[in-house]
């Protein structure tokens, strides 16, 4: 469904962000990625040439992390099958949906781009109630494709248990993933295909500020500790959608507009129970999230890695929504690009690279709401970028040649949108330039000796 102001709920943040000397100590704070082994056997000149080679942020390291929505709530959007073209003249390898059309997974087939696709919310209840309605859809949604069209993953709704429809959902939600998870292990596809669900910040309770004050509100706990079980028995990470738009939007005399667009040279915010600087407000509310799962689980060794499956900012609103603008939309998605390149975590889970997807692949022209959610694309429908954004400039022949109508989801308000995230799959893969390198110092050293 179209995301609601409701829906994407902005937090309340800090009024100012003053700079900080404060210091803190990541290694006493919880991690989820596993240290990396230390090359000892390796010469040392190699192994500096190794981390100053992994310490450069570059356009196929962005486009392994990061992801975009491929929404098709509009009537001018080029035939699915166009699509994958366009994906391609701007390396893109992986992409989400929302739903699973048949014509769209078709669409992708044969073309190494890995998709995400979603159980939407009106599935819920027959899935929760019968595991052979969820063994029926996987095989008609999942299997039938595989493995010609690559699905990693599946999202059972969007939001579900803060949504119009969350008092007769919620309760669809942890059965409805279990039965899909068990259709999947009895078709042998479950290491392949993963179950996973996505949520508004709307789940935290008010106020989430500082990100170590946040938890999940009351009245869901009833729902979320059983679904944080299943993501840590799965190994699934969650998906969140953060929009610091609409916190700056909601507040933009208390939030910082540096501070919303992640600028890279923005004072720093101290959270004073952690001593953790912030110097971005999607760090903050992503450290919220996982402060939430802290203490909503029992055994805090059960780590839950948490993605951005929504993030964005609109290029154009109505005229009372203050910072739609394109000048901004560009900073923001330029600066996501930058932090995601650095392959760093936030300060709280420093250990774990971030990884996002953003909002959205087109401007989509029927999505109901304020002006602004119709200009969340990348692209115009036509294929040409809406603004211009490192790494993501499409190769001469990248225009995806829309055809008027072709495209739309038929959807209209059931918002059948989804998300597509950036791979190194179709672009030169970061170990393959390590190794490069790698095999560079190793004649190198043989000519020196």
């Amino acid at each position: 469904m179209p995301l609601t102001d409701q829906s994407r709920s902005a937090l309340p943040w800090p009024f100012h962000f003053p700079a900080s000397s404060d210091s803190s100590d990541p290694s006493s704070l919880p991690s989820i990625a596993m240290p990396l082994r230390s090359p000892n056997l390796l010469p040392s000149f190699l192994v500096s040439l190794l981390l100053i080679v992994l310490a450069v942020p570059s356009a196929a390291t962005s486009a392994a992390l990061v992801g975009i929505n491929y929404g098709r709530v509009a009537n001018n959007l080029p035939p699915p099958e166009s699509v994958p073209h366009l994906l391609a003249s701007v390396g893109v390898g992986r992409v989400r949906l929302y739903d699973a059309d048949p014509s769209v997974l078709h669409a992708f087939a044969n073309t190494g781009v890995e998709l995400v696709v979603g159980l939407p919310d009106r599935c819920l209840p027959s899935v929760a109630a019968d595991p052979n309605e969820a063994l029926a859809w996987v095989r008609t949604h999942i299997q039938a494709f595989h493995p010609a069209t690559k699905i990693s993953s599946v999202t059972v709704g969007n939001e579900v248990l803060t949504g119009a429809n969350s008092s007769a959902l919620s309760g669809c939600l942890v059965p409805a993933m279990n039965n899909l998870h068990s259709a999947l292990a009895s078709l042998g596809l479950d290491r392949e295909v993963i179950v996973t669900s996505a949520h508004s910040l709307a789940v935290l309770a008010t106020p989430s500020y500082p990100p170590s004050n946040a938890v999940f509100r009351p009245d869901l706990l009833t729902y979320v500790r059983p679904l944080l079980a299943f993501h840590a028995h799965t190994g699934a990470p969650l998906f969140v959608n953060a929009y610091p738009y609409f916190a700056y939007a909601e507040d933009p005399s208390g939030v910082a507009l540096n501070y919303a667009l992640l600028d890279p040279a923005c004072p720093t915010f101290t959270d004073p129970a952690t001593g953790l600087r912030y110097t971005n407000l999607l760090h903050a509310q992503i450290d919220a999230v996982y402060h939430a799962i802290f203490a909503a689980m029992s055994a805090k060794g059960s780590a839950v890695e948490v993605r951005i499956s929504e993030t964005g900012w609109p290029s154009a609103g109505d005229a009372n929504e203050t910072g739609a603008t394109l000048a901004n939309a560009e900073r923001y998605s330029n600066n996501l690009m930058r932090l995601v390149a650095a392959q760093k975590g936030t300060p709280l889970v420093p250990g774990t690279p971030l990884r996002a997807y953003v909002f959205a692949l087109f401007n989509e022209n029927q999505k109901p709401g304020p002006s602004s959610e119709r200009n969340y694309g990348l692209f115009k429908p036509d294929g040409t970028p809406v603004y211009n954004i490192a790494g993501l400039t499409p190769h001469q022949g990248g225009n995806s040649n829309s055809t008027a109508g072709l495209g739309g989801s038929g959807g209209g308000l059931d918002g059948e949108s989804g998300y597509f995230s950036i791979s190194a799959s179709t672009t030169i893969s970061p170990l393959h330039s390590i190794l490069t390198a790698i095999a560079a110092a190793v004649t190198a050293l043989r000519i020196l000796s």
